[in-house]
């Protein structure tokens, strides 16, 4: 109830800094027709890029939109996916928060962030999440000014982090 009132109330129109062209945002429950739009966002990204395009697949996306796996949230700008969201809820971890380049800084990732985190601890009853990121990046900053504490090191040199359902409720 709480997730689609969030929905219902995120169409917003922003004014870019660097064109002042208006535009209005949208954010919504993914499906699986779109996963062709995320996967362009996701090989679009300048930090966290995958070591091969084929790393992720379409039916890695199916699987984490299926009910019991997981769930996703895109954004669009005229009805092309700008930002998307997944969160695994069978493995507690956040699977992905990506935004398009040129959309990066509009407040997109933190209204995914909130949309995944609400869902997930408030409608899921999950305890914790954990994610990891690249070391240095501005997505481990992002992470970290929303309240995830860093629990270690991955064995692929990635920051580990985790966020507790106490912490997030209480923000």
């Amino acid at each position: 109830e709480d997730d689609k009132s969030d929905l219902q109330t995120c169409l917003t129109t922003y004014d870019t800094a660097s064109s002042n062209k208006k535009y209005s945002m949208k954010f919504r429950e993914a499906t699986p027709a779109d996963i062709p739009g995320m996967h362009v966002v996701r090989l679009a990204v300048k930090e966290n890029v995958l070591s091969h395009e084929g790393r992720v697949t379409e039916a890695d996306y199916v699987e984490m939109l299926e009910e019991e796996h997981g769930k996703g949230w895109v954004c669009t700008v005229d009805d092309r996916i700008v930002g998307f969201a997944i969160v695994d809820v069978m493995f507690h971890n956040v699977w992905a928060l990506f935004i398009q380049p040129e959309f990066e800084n509009q407040g997109i990732g933190k209204q995914l962030h909130k949309l995944m985190l609400d869902w997930t601890f408030r409608q899921q009853g999950l305890d914790s999440l954990w994610l990891s990121t690249a070391v240095g990046t501005r997505a481990e900053e992002f992470y970290r000014r929303h309240g995830w504490q860093k629990s270690g090191v991955t064995e692929s040199g990635e920051a580990h982090f985790e966020m507790k359902k106490e912490m997030w409720v209480k923000n």
